[in-house]
């Protein structure tokens, strides 16, 4: 008469045990997300994994757009605790995460990079405007004819694009649709350049307008266009999406001196002796002019935490202490030594805090 009890004492006792392996299952911290991110979250995961109980981290490069697609797919050990990103989140990713049941998702801003254009030690250095960069790369330009016409880009040589540059092919190696840096780029580069035009940036007045008005319909068509035009990028070959992997770009730009790079300024530094960066709107890539906002393709970093795994998986907290921590994104810490460069103090004070409170986002 007591073996009823027994089984079902035995498979009280077998759910337990495997909800517990099942919450024990990753005893390491997931982290995916941004190429640009990817060196100075690795340096951190190595200096956490040194110092603490806990073991390093294992971080994956899947570009941004990519690491908050996987962030934000739902709550359990199968997804990622964290994702590093080279731009903000978009309202649209953090309502995926909402809908997914990523409910709490802590925002941490870690510092400032730049977007470098280089070419190599080989080739002359370059002084490129934004405008050339857009006449260049777009997909549609103004007719070179003048007018107000929109025609297939039809620039080979950056010659033709601006009587002072080389008369070197166009050929720009770059990151990918789904890179913090592409997105950033396009905003940053290609419609800085694209708004130098005064009737596509009529477009823009437009769509605010009829904003204003009420219209809403006409503002999202008139804001699909701009948008189309601006970050449109050329697919006829002039660029080439050379993946994830920024040092592969460096290797290519080393290999073919009439090639032009895109990506992080962190990678420049770490290759001055193969590579050069361009001057863009005449001001150098320097870790100056990315810290005081002059360098015009300068960008802040960030990573995402989702507060659901704090507590279920070991480490959470200590790593982003870690991160956090003067010794790492100090004015002297050993993160600058990598190119990141940093916040002032209060604003790292106030990403501190929220790290350490597990702030939530709101959008």
């Amino acid at each position: 008469m007591f073996k009823k009890p027994l089984v079902l004492a035995t498979a009280v006792a077998a759910t337990l045990v495997g909800s517990n392996v099942h919450a024990a299952a990753r005893d390491y911290i997931s982290i995916v997300g941004s190429s640009t991110v990817y060196p100075f979250a690795t340096v951190v995961a190595e200096h956490f994994g040194k110092e603490s109980k806990y073991k390093t981290p294992k971080i994956e490069s899947t570009g941004s757009g990519g690491g908050l697609k996987l962030f934000c797919a739902g709550i359990g050990i199968e997804t990622p605790d964290i994702t590093n990103a080279s731009r903000r989140i978009k309202k649209s990713e953090f309502m995926t995460c909402q809908k997914n049941g990523v409910k709490e998702l802590t925002e941490i801003k870690i510092g400032y990079d730049g977007i470098a254009i280089a070419n190599s030690k080989k080739a002359p250095p370059l002084d490129l405007t934004l405008r050339d960069i857009f006449l260049a790369l777009a997909k549609n330009v103004p007719n070179p004819k003048g007018g107000e016409e929109l025609i297939a880009n039809p620039y080979k040589t950056w010659k033709e694009v601006n009587a002072k540059l080389p008369a070197t092919p166009i050929k720009v190696l770059g990151p990918p649709p789904t890179s913090g840096t592409r997105d950033a780029f396009a905003e940053l580069g290609m419609e800085g350049g694209c708004k130098s035009f005064a009737f596509i940036k009529q477009i823009k007045a437009d769509s605010k307008a009829a904003k204003k008005a009420g219209d809403k319909e006409k503002a999202k068509v008139l804001k699909s266009k701009y948008k189309g035009i601006c970050h449109g990028v050329r697919e006829d070959g002039a660029y080439i999406e050379a993946g994830e992997n920024d040092n592969l770009i460096v290797q290519k730009l080393e290999a073919d001196p009439e090639a032009v790079g895109v990506f992080g300024y962190s990678f420049l530094e770490e290759n001055m002796d193969m590579v050069q960066g361009a001057k863009v709107d005449g001001v150098p890539v320097t870790f100056e002019t990315i810290g005081d906002g002059s360098y015009p393709l300068s960008r802040p970093l960030f990573f995402y935490v989702k507060k659901a795994h704090v507590g279920k998986v070991p480490g959470i907290p200590g790593y982003i202490a870690e991160f956090t921590s003067e010794k790492a994104w100090g004015d002297e810490g050993y993160l600058s030594d990598r190119g990141l460069i940093p916040m002032p103090k209060e604003e790292r004070e106030k990403y501190a805090a929220d790290g350490k409170a597990l702030t939530p986002l709101e959008m």
